[in-house]
């Protein structure tokens, strides 16, 4: 802001534009050089995807089920939890691995769950899945 003594008793209340238009004109040139070599492509050789076929019989996922008593179900039949460890390490065995879809109740108690999830990483599955909760909402 300039002041002046001369003609008016207060500070002069006009803006320099002067270092406004310098800066601009300095960005304009910087962008009047930079915008060419941006617009230059780059010739990039970039790894093709393998199309392998789907498998012809994608085995069945299997349902494991979390009662909010604590009870397990594999594929809707009783299971223990020695039994479904044992399970787990045979179904990962397999070639190609089924999915093991985890359905919890509700109200089944977080730790149940979390317990089922790492027994399942244990045994070596790795496709592993959700389904939506059972109960009422």
């Amino acid at each position: 802001m300039a002041f002046t003594t001369g003609g008016g008793s207060g500070p002069m209340a006009d803006i320099n534009v002067t270092p406004l238009v310098d800066v601009m004109l300095v960005l304009l040139i910087i962008f009047m050089i930079t915008v060419p070599m941006l617009s230059h492509k780059i010739p990039i050789d970039l790894p093709q995807p393998t199309l392998s076929p789907p498998p012809e019989n994608p085995p069945e996922p299997i349902t494991l089920g979390v009662r909010m008593n604590g009870q397990l179900y594999w594929n809707d039949e009783p299971i223990t939890e020695a039994a479904l460890q044992a399970q787990m390490r045979v179904t990962a065995q397999k070639n190609p691995q089924p999915e093991l879809q985890i359905q919890a109740d509700r109200s089944a108690k977080y730790q149940q769950v979390a317990t089922v999830m790492a027994d399942a990483k244990n045994a070596g599955m790795t496709k592993i899945g959700f389904l939506p909760a059972r109960g009422v909402q």
